[in-house]
């Protein structure tokens, strides 16, 4: 009573007393949301983005302390990394914003708000056609000398003549791809429930590719009835057996939709062949299809010239 009568909260203050760290927040964001309304990998995103970059920095920090001058100078010193920086500013907004829906912190309080983000530049590498070659045949020599895993290189192949993520194709099953129709069908891809055509090639490859024994995945990994994890390490080989430089692994699906789009394709089904949900995502791809569109701007201007002149005749 005498706090209450010399103005003070008591309840206030209890609660500053007890408000939890960043790490505890984070603990209970992790299993209480992350773990029960997101994806696997997505969880997994979120676990390395907190260990790694947050929790280092502001774990021990009372979460009802955390300013905003504070979360931009963190986010500041991550500027050699800024993809990195503003994904993990994202990440940890969430948890704020998990934070505030649990009354653990004031509403309307997340101090990354209003935080700039690093500028972004869209990253655009694709293969021509020489530098495919010098891949393919880089894959051959590695996979005569056995130095590689014939699965490992079938995923790097798989990922190119499909255009799929990268994750899309490493938790392949069996069960999901349909030789008779000539599909794959994934019923949970970062995109949802999605369909991929199988060309020949990639009909082929899969269908020369063994079946483990008790192994459901496509591209098994070395523990049992597990798939591989990762092509980082294979892919550094390729690349530098092929004198390849600046290619990311996600550059194939890019790759992928180029030559689609090289050929002909609308964006529209090269929006459908990549599992876009946003058509915007696309028309990274639309300068590409400029050619095609005055390749057949001259076919019709051919067809018009045929038809004029044997009028005239």
């Amino acid at each position: 009573m005498g706090e209450v009568a010399g103005g003070g909260d008591p309840a206030v203050k209890r609660k500053a007393v007890i408000a939890p760290t960043v790490r505890e927040v984070a603990q209970s964001f992790l299993e209480e949301h992350v773990d029960r309304k997101r994806k696997s990998s997505t969880a997994a995103h979120y676990r390395d983005c907190l260990n790694r970059l947050v929790l280092p920095v502001l774990g021990e920090r009372c979460i009802t302390d955390v300013t905003h001058a504070e979360i931009a100078d963190w986010h500041g010193d991550l500027e050699d990394t800024p993809y990195q920086a503003n994904r993990a500013l994202a990440v940890l907004s969430a948890l704020f914003s998990f934070a505030e829906k649990r009354d653990t912190v004031a509403k309307g309080s997340n101090p990354c708000r209003g935080v700039e983000k690093f500028p972004e530049s869209s990253r655009e590498r694709y293969l021509t056609s020489e530098e495919i070659s010098r891949l393919g045949e880089a894959m051959e020599a590695i996979e005569s000398e056995s130095k590689v895993s014939p699965y490992t290189l079938a995923a790097i192949r798989l990922l190119l003549l499909t255009g799929a993520r990268r994750g899309e194709i490493l938790t392949l099953k069996w069960e999901y791809v349909d030789f008779e129709r000539g599909m794959l069908f994934l019923p949970d891809s970062k995109t949802g429930r999605k369909s991929i055509p199988l060309n020949d090639l990639a009909l082929d490859l899969l269908q020369s590719l063994p079946r483990e024994s008790e192994n459901s995945w496509v591209i098994p990994g070395r523990k049992q009835d597990r798939p591989l994890v990762e092509l980082k390490t294979a892919w550094r080989s390729v690349l530098k057996r092929a004198s390849l430089k600046n290619v990311r692994i996600h550059d194939l699906r890019h790759t992928f939709a180029s030559i689609a789009a090289a050929e002909g394709a609308s964006l529209l089904i090269i929006g459908k062949l990549l599992g876009h949900r946003n058509p915007q995502t696309t028309q990274r791809y639309a300068h590409l299809a400029s050619d095609p569109l005055r390749t057949a701007g001259g076919l019709v201007g051919a067809n018009l010239g045929v038809a004029l002149k044997g009028k005239q005749q």
